[in-house]
């Protein structure tokens, strides 16, 4: 394998792993952010939960959203959260075909 190849090969598998943990991270979150807000307990930020989404975690975030059933009030969410989705899918393809 040449040494261009190996290079892209680790990156995109470095890729691969941050998108997994940041998936998982932002499920965690929202999981968390649903029982504090059955308890009236301090709160995480809406700011902090849609960076999540925009970081890498838009997967993780859409399926705290129906998993948890949490933010499924907020048009931001339902229909940010996987606008946010689209938005890299597109990214990434055209990324890897351009």
């Amino acid at each position: 394998m040449s040494s261009i190849k190996l290079f892209f090969s680790q990156h995109i598998t470095a890729f691969a792993i941050y998108l997994l943990l940041i998936n998982l991270l932002t499920l965690i979150i929202f999981a968390v952010d649903k029982q504090r807000a059955r308890r009236h307990a301090w709160r995480i930020p809406e700011s902090t939960l849609l960076l999540l989404a925009v970081l890498g975690g838009s997967l993780g975030a859409w399926a705290g959203i129906w998993i948890c059933h949490h933010k499924t009030r907020r048009r931001k969410f339902t229909l940010g959260v996987p606008l946010i989705f689209c938005l890299q899918l597109a990214l990434a393809l055209w990324i890897a075909l351009g």
